[in-house]
């Protein structure tokens, strides 16, 4: 099929007719009886014309099904970001890539059967006219007549480039910066606050490039809290103390670790804390009792952390028996102290002479890989694979893997059957 440019604002010049048709199909030296009847002939826009609103999206499973479920896709960046594609549950990092061939967007264009009034030529008969086909094929009358019908088309776009999308990690680190803006640290001190700084719940979630599954675990990892219209995490300090004071009223109230009362907790501390930082924060903290409906019980692994935080100050060694003493010390009577506890909140240091604790917090390190890697080599010179994953496993993707990363950008070697990773340089 030949095309051609038409203005649909001024008189067309030429128009394509059935007869050219033929002759076009006669001079390429193709059997018109292997056609189907029906012909569309394309005509491009006129060259001042240019849609410049329309883009090639390529899709995969999830987000096809997002789309047919009547959900919306979102794009996210800000001026000096790189863009990324949401769904409600996923994120994806979108890329320019170029098409080694032009690609035509026609609308209403037909493809197979729809251009075919024959029963001879619909896919539908199966092989049932197939010996009727063949005979009329195998005719040698030149004169055997083929109806045809001609229809036009109007090319809409010519692309040569598509966006193609690949799933990433959430990116929070902007989530906490924003957040650290506003650190609440009690009533009396929110005379410090800009209040033009201060984001709601929606005013985040369009701007921290991050689904909005992906966005709500992202707050409950940050132990963010939602009150007076505005989005919130708490001054570690002022969360210890309040945390600290609710886990005071087990032992005051004797109650079993998991017979804790919601109610009886936010009301003993009123007048101490504004009731919605205590109900929050109570609501992050623990999780509904098995035993005891209508009751709850702390999180373990979240109480460690903020004890662990307490003690684990920047800049600080402990000695290993001193730290889990201190450690389990200052825990509640029932709970214990563990060192997955301290997942991307410390490191254990065994290369000393003697071996020791110290902080080294991940939302602290730089969030370029190469750089993060080169301060975390200069923290400790060698890693296992546990102990790197929680300082990496921000950077892999559905297809990088922490090991991958690692193979990559640092060097391994193998001590006492242990293998560890070092610097490359």
């Amino acid at each position: 099929m030949e095309s051609m440019e038409v203005d649909e604002n001024e008189p067309q010049l030429y128009v394509r007719t059935p007869e050219d048709v033929k002759t076009i199909v006669k001079h390429a030296k193709l059997d018109e009886r292997q056609l189907t009847q029906l012909t569309q002939a394309l005509y491009y826009p006129p060259a001042h014309i240019v849609p410049d609103n329309l883009r090639l999206l390529e899709l995969d499973s999830h987000m096809l099904q997002h789309i047919r479920e009547g959900q919306t896709l979102h794009f996210k960046g800000g001026l000096n970001e790189k863009v990324v594609l949401c769904t409600d549950e996923r994120t994806y990092d979108v890329k320019g890539a170029e098409i080694s061939n032009s690609l035509l967007l026609v609308p209403d264009l037909k493809f197979g059967a729809a251009t075919s009034t024959s029963p001879l030529k619909s896919p539908r008969t199966g092989n049932a006219n197939a010996s009727l086909e063949r005979s009329l094929n195998d005719s040698t009358e030149d004169d055997l007549e083929v109806p045809r019908s001609l229809e036009q088309r109007s090319v809409l776009a010519v692309f040569h480039e598509y966006f193609e999308c690949r799933e990433i990690k959430p990116r929070f680190r902007k989530l906490s910066e924003l957040l650290q803006l506003t650190r609440y640290s009690g009533p009396e001190n929110e005379y410090c606050i800009e209040r033009k700084v201060l984001f709601s719940f929606q005013q985040l979630l369009d701007t921290v490039q991050c689904s909005r599954a992906q966005f709500e675990e992202g707050l409950r990892n940050l132990r963010a809290l939602e009150f007076d219209g505005h989005v919130r995490v708490m001054e570690y300090e002022y969360e210890y103390r309040i945390i600290s004071l609710m886990l005071g009223l087990i032992s005051e109230n004797s109650w079993a670790l998991d017979e804790v009362e919601r109610a009886e907790t936010v009301a003993a501390l009123d007048g101490i804390a504004p009731e919605a930082v205590v109900a929050g924060l109570f609501d992050i903290y623990t999780i509904p009792s098995e035993r005891c409906p209508g009751k709850f019980s702390y999180q373990e692994s979240l109480v460690a952390r903020i004890v662990a935080q307490n003690i684990l100050q920047p800049g600080l060694r402990f000695r290993n028996e001193e730290f889990m003493r201190s450690w389990q010390e200052a825990m509640p009577e029932g709970m214990s102290c563990e060192m997955k506890y301290l997942r991307g909140l410390g490191i254990c240091d065994a290369e000393g002479a003697q071996p020791c604790i110290r902080s080294l917090a991940e939302e602290r390190l730089p969030t370029n890989l190469n750089d993060r890697m080169r301060e975390m080599f200069k923290t400790k010179r060698k890693w296992t694979l546990e102990e790197m994953e929680p300082y990496i496993e921000c950077f892999t993707t559905p297809t990088l893997s922490v090991s991958t990363l690692l193979a990559k950008n640092a060097r391994s070697l193998t001590e006492a059957g242990v293998r560890y990773y070092v610097s490359k340089h």
